[in-house]
């Protein structure tokens, strides 16, 4: 990823927001000069405070991707969204993507069993806990059987990254007021492109911003 000395994200703890906030991810790995691509949901490393990561994939996916063998790129895509030069003032200009992303680099280690069936365990629940009545992984009607065959299809890994790009593209190098103008453009119900939880990570960043001037 490209990137622009305006747009860095760098601060650890907003990083861990972004991959909390978005845990599917995109894991890339070049495998004999190919590349291929998995989708999976990943969630931080509870015992640590930086940006180690730990997910799982299923078989035979860690064949495909060489897991613990090779350099992965893992890709964190938070809120993005279209922008039209009609939000802008009267001049000259074109549309943009306003976008939050992170690109984690590193070789992972691959979980014990009981590693990865944590694992399991705090997935489910990470995202059943939304849910009306949660379900989790060892309740009925699931029993051990099951729970240990799930467990046996699938390979976990910890990731702890020894490369990492952020970038935040939120029209920071535009006026407060555009800002703002884009902010209640993608507020607006009406909006073909409306996109709050953009919105929300623009009026965050421009709010920081004003904070340290």
């Amino acid at each position: 990823m490209r990137q622009n000395p305006s747009f860095v994200l760098s601060d650890v703890s907003e990083i861990r927001r972004l991959i909390d906030a978005n845990p599917w991810v995109t894991i890339v790995s070049d495998v004999d000069g190919a590349l291929v691509a998995s989708h999976y949901a990943v969630l931080l490393d509870p015992d640590r405070d930086d940006l180690t990561i730990v997910g799982h994939v299923g078989r035979p996916d860690d064949v495909i991707l060489g897991l613990g063998e090779r350099e992965l790129l893992v890709i964190v895509q938070g809120p993005h969204g279209y922008v039209s030069p009609g939000w802008y003032e009267e001049a000259a200009n074109v549309p943009t993507w306003n976008f939050i992303s992170v690109h984690l680099s590193g070789v992972p280690e691959i979980l014990s069993p009981a590693e990865n069936l944590q694992v399991l365990e705090r997935l489910v629940a990470r995202f059943e806990r939304e849910m009306p009545q949660p379900r989790l992984l060892w309740e009925a009607p699931n029993d051990p059987a099951f729970v240990e065959k799930l467990e046996r299809g699938t390979i976990g890994f910890r990731l702890t990254p020894q490369r990492v790009v952020g970038k935040r593209k939120l029209s920071q190098n535009r006026p407060d007021e555009t800002v703002e103008t884009i902010i209640a453009h993608l507020n607006a119900a009406a909006t073909p492109y409306a996109d709050p939880r953009l919105a929300g990570e623009m009026q965050r960043d421009l709010d920081a911003r004003r904070a340290a001037r």
